[in-house]
C-alpha cells in the first residue's frame, strides 16, 4: 500500500531534477534535427542517425550556448 505514494515522489522528484530537464531539452534538439534533416533529404532518416548526426555537428555549441557564463550578462550590457 505504501509503495504507490513512494513512487509518486520518485517520479515527481525525477522530473524536476535539473538532470532530467537537460535530457528532456537535449532529446527535443535531437527530435528537431531529425525533422529538419527528414525533410531535407525527403525520407525519415531514424532517431539513431539523427541522434549520432547531430552529437557531432551541434551538441558541443548547444551545450555551450545553455551554460551559464560567469560574467557574461554583464559583459553583453556593458559592451
Amino acid at each position: 500500500m505504501n509503495a504507490a505514494p513512494r513512487n509518486t515522489e520518485n517520479r515527481d522528484f525525477v522530473k524536476q531534477s535539473s538532470l532530467y530537464q537537460e535530457f528532456l531539452a537535449e532529446r527535443e534538439e535531437i527530435l528537431k534535427h531529425k525533422w529538419l534533416e527528414s525533410e531535407r533529404l525527403g525520407y525519415d532518416i531514424g532517431f539513431e542517425r539523427a541522434l549520432l548526426d547531430w552529437i557531432r555537428k551541434h551538441r558541443d555549441n548547444w551545450r555551450a550556448s545553455r551554460r551559464p557564463s560567469a560574467g557574461g550578462d554583464i559583459e553583453r550590457r556593458a559592451g
